[in-house]
Order: structure tokens, then C-alpha cells, then sequence
């Protein structure tokens, strides 16, 4: 399978080094990528788990880029691949055996342990995703694009909507029966603790304090490898194990 050959560390903005300065690929590239791996990946795997949403996710993106449904498909389709290339470089890395993004490390630590729920991997997932990985491909696609943060906001509110309305199919795909859903249940009071909405709106302000520091390398840096940390907490919390 073709690896994407980014830096093992994904903290660096600078704009020599930065990935974004690569050619942007098609969003088929990554469909192609995410599907291989969900071909690859035990279906009870948490990364598969995750793959399976994002794959619907990203499909769907490339549907509506296809029926011009973005007021400026170049900039959405950028972003689009940006985000995608950031989950994909965490798979890489960890399987090539070096550390991934604190953010993505919970969900490999615990991608096969019996007592975490679907649906706790696939909103793990979606919080390392979302929290982190996004603010940084906001930023790799302002470089690749030469714009600022405000000219993608359409398309962030856009993909960002599509989220929200899968991650509710998701909760309803992948909630166990009606005997866990009682106010009382761990899983019940774990995942209300967690909104995407909110991760959604954190993750533009961090986009907007990472584009303002770009010149800072060493605050960005900072910056970005304390919301890595946040996220990755976060995360881990997500994955709490439940007894059935």
C-alpha cells in the first residue's frame, strides 16, 4: 500500500518544511486510501471503527463537490484533503512504529480492547479528528491556497455541518440497546460530556490563534502541541473501558 511521506512530528508550520507546500491531491486520492484500509482492518478494529465514519464522510464531501454544491470547490476540496492527509499520516506513523500525534494515541493504545464500545472508538476518533487535526489542515490549506482563514470559512462551516449530521446517524448506528441508555449508564454520561458542536467551535478559534502566531514558530509550536495533548485527553476519556 503507497505511504504518504510526511515528517514524523506534525507540529511544524513553517512554511519550508510545512506539507502544505506539497501539491494538493484529489479527494479521490483519499477515498482510494481510506477504503483500502478499511479492506485491510479487522471490522472490530477501533481505527477501522473510525475509518468506516470518516470514509462516509469524506465520500460524501467528494458527492457534493461533484454536484457543485460549494461556492468554491478548489478551496473545499483542499481542505478537504488537508484534513483527510492528517488522519492519514497518525495511520503511517504508528505503523511504521514511531509516535503519533498525542490526539491519535489513545485510540492506538486501545484500538482492540474488548471492553470499549464502537461507539466510543468512532467518537474518538472524531475528537482527535476534529480537535486537532482540523485547526492544523485549516492552516495547510491557507499556505497551499495563499489566503487567510477567513476566505475557507464557508467550506469549514460546510464540512463542518456534514459532521455534525453524521455523527448523530452515527450515535444511533452504533448506541447499544434501549437497557443502556438509561440516564444512570457510563456510556450514557460519557459521551454527553463530548459535543461536537463544541470541538467544532474551539477547533476555528484555534485555527484563527495558529494563523495569528504564524510568524511565532516557537508559540505556535507551543500552542499546537498543548491543544494535541488537550485532545488526546480528551480522547482517552472517550475510551474509558465499560463492563458489558
Amino acid at each position: 500500500m503507497a505511504q504518504l511521506h510526511h515528517p514524523t512530528h506534525h507540529r511544524t508550520l513553517h512554511p519550508a518544511h510545512h506539507p502544505a507546500h506539497h501539491r494538493t491531491a484529489p479527494v479521490g486520492t483519499v477515498v482510494t486510501r481510506m477504503r483500502a484500509l478499511d479492506a485491510d482492518l479487522p471490522e472490530r478494529d477501533g481505527i477501522a471503527v473510525f475509518n468506516r465514519v470518516y470514509l462516509a464522510v469524506t465520500e460524501e464531501v467528494e458527492r457534493r463537490l461533484d454536484a457543485g454544491r460549494f461556492t468554491d470547490p478548489g478551496a473545499a476540496a483542499t481542505l478537504d484533503v488537508r484534513f483527510a492527509e492528517r488522519y492519514l499520516a497518525a495511520v503511517d506513523t504508528e505503523a511504521a512504529g514511531r509516535r503519533p500525534p498525542a490526539c491519535w494515541r489513545p485510540l492506538f493504545q486501545f484500538r482492540r480492547h474488548p471492553g470499549v464500545r464502537p461507539l466510543q472508538f468512532a467518537l474518538a476518533g472524531i475528537n482527535a479528528h476534529i480537535g486537532h487535526d482540523l485547526a492544523l489542515a485549516v492552516v495547510d490549506a491557507c499556505h497551499t491556497l495563499r489566503c487567510e482563514p477567513a476566505d475557507l470559512e464557508d467550506e469549514f462551516d460546510r464540512v463542518g455541518d456534514l459532521l455534525v449530521s453524521l455523527e448523530e446517524r452515527i450515535r444511533e448506528d452504533l448506541m447499544p440497546g434501549p437497557d443502556l441508555l438509561q440516564i444512570a449508564d457510563p456510556l450514557t454520561h460519557l459521551l454527553g460530556s463530548w459535543s461536537l458542536e463544541r470541538a467544532r467551535d474551539a477547533t476555528w478559534a484555534a485555527a484563527r490563534a495558529l494563523w495569528a502566531l504564524r510568524g511565532f514558530e516557537d508559540v505556535a509550536e507551543e500552542f499546537t502541541e498543548r491543544l494535541d495533548a488537550a485532545v488526546g485527553l480528551a480522547g482517552r476519556m472517550l475510551l474509558t473501558p465499560l463492563r458489558d
